[in-house]
């Protein structure tokens, strides 16, 4: 099976209720073709880079899923364009990294910060091994004094 991932920005013009009701309208059809949902992450409303239909704001939704066949992403290619309420969108099938990457993000090992605990306790001080018994290192010589004639001038 192969494995995709779909993101897509919803007008926030809309309703709560609007945008989760059209990124449930786009899980509701990959379900209904028959593609497994790995995972649904609603990333919030964030600023765009550049203005989109007049619009400097949008709502990121991100669907990955799973499926046999890869004529279900010209279909859902096709209903993004339709639909209004659709800013932009952007299909990617992934690797076997890309999946890896995914699933360790899920499970927090990736991008999550240190809780305050353990970075106390990497921060505290390590015992200091003891000296080896080596010869002590040689110190480098001085340079030379460099001497200046003195001429008389009268």
């Amino acid at each position: 099976m192969n494995q995709y991932e779909v993101t897509f920005i919803v007008d926030p013009v809309l309703s709560g209720d609007e945008i989760v009701a059209t990124a449930q309208t786009y899980v509701d059809h990959l379900q209904g073709e028959g593609c497994k949902i790995v995972h649904v992450e609603e990333m919030g409303l964030r600023q765009l880079a550049y203005p989109l239909n007049k619009r400097t704001t949008g709502v990121y939704f991100c669907i990955e899923y799973s499926s046999e066949k890869g004529s279900i992403n010209e279909k859902m290619e096709l209903a993004f364009r339709r639909d209004e309420r659709i800013i932009r969108f952007l299909t990617v099938k992934l690797d076997k990294y890309g999946v890896k990457y995914n699933d360790d993000k899920r499970k927090g090992l990736i991008g999550k910060k240190k809780s305050e605990k353990a970075a106390v306790a990497e921060e505290a001080p390590k015992p200091k091994p003891a000296p080896a018994a080596a010869e002590p290192a040689a110190k480098p010589k001085a340079a030379a004094p460099v001497a200046v004639a003195a001429t008389e001038e009268e």
